[in-house]
């Protein structure tokens, strides 16, 4: 039996699926529905799980605790709030719905690297990864500040926490293709995630 993180895993399954046109979290790769493969993953590594949905009837099936927005239309920022409010623990990671490659060994570093920051996010080419970081109860009020402020993205409210940046070349041995940050946000991505499946 694995030891599982006091931790919890948050899945934001928020969005309105608009560019897919049917819901992400239920897209199968590799004929498992994403979510499933999130939820698997999870079980493997944190104490509980938390899906943050305003669809709560479609993920009742799965055994995860599931919460509507506190803050509706206000997108992953208000999810990741939602999410933080309810976790049992101080510290949280927290991932979008719709990312099928997530890599344990990748989220495991980044538990191992919690101190007394209150963000620990990785740092790729692209720049920094919010929605695959660990964040602290800390953030709570910020994130609220933010959202008050009229400001949606999660990386607004970085400048009021202390913050811990992990950057590539710390974790490339562990996802040496960067799949842990794939998400499949339209059709194309999906048929690219699924060709990189085959290769």
């Amino acid at each position: 039996m694995e030891k599982k993180t006091n931790i919890s895993g948050i899945i934001l399954s928020g969005g309105k699926s608009i560019r897919m046109g049917e819901n992400k979290a239920f897209i199968e790769i590799e004929g498992v529905p994403i979510i499933k493969r999130i939820q698997t993953l999870f079980e493997r590594l944190f104490q509980e799980i938390i899906i943050v949905t305003n669809q709560k009837e479609l993920f009742s099936a799965l055994d995860v605790k599931i919460y509507g927005d506190l803050i509706p239309n206000w997108g992953a920022l208000a999810g990741l709030y939602t999410g933080l409010f309810f976790s049992s623990f101080p510290y949280s990671f927290c991932v979008a719905c719709d990312m099928p490659y997530l890599n344990k060994s990748l989220i495991e570093y980044l538990i191992n690297k919690i101190d007394d920051s209150d963000v620990i996010v990785p740092k790729t080419q692209d720049g920094l990864q919010p929605l695959h970081a660990i964040y602290s109860k800390n953030c709570l009020e910020p994130i609220r500040m933010t959202i008050e402020q009229g400001k949606y993205k999660i990386i607004d409210f970085y400048p009021m926490v202390k913050i811990k940046t992990i950057g590539e070349h710390e974790f490339r041995s562990f996802d040496p293709m960067m799949e842990s940050f794939v998400n499949v946000n339209t059709p194309e991505e999906l048929l690219l995630a699924r060709k990189r499946n085959l290769s």
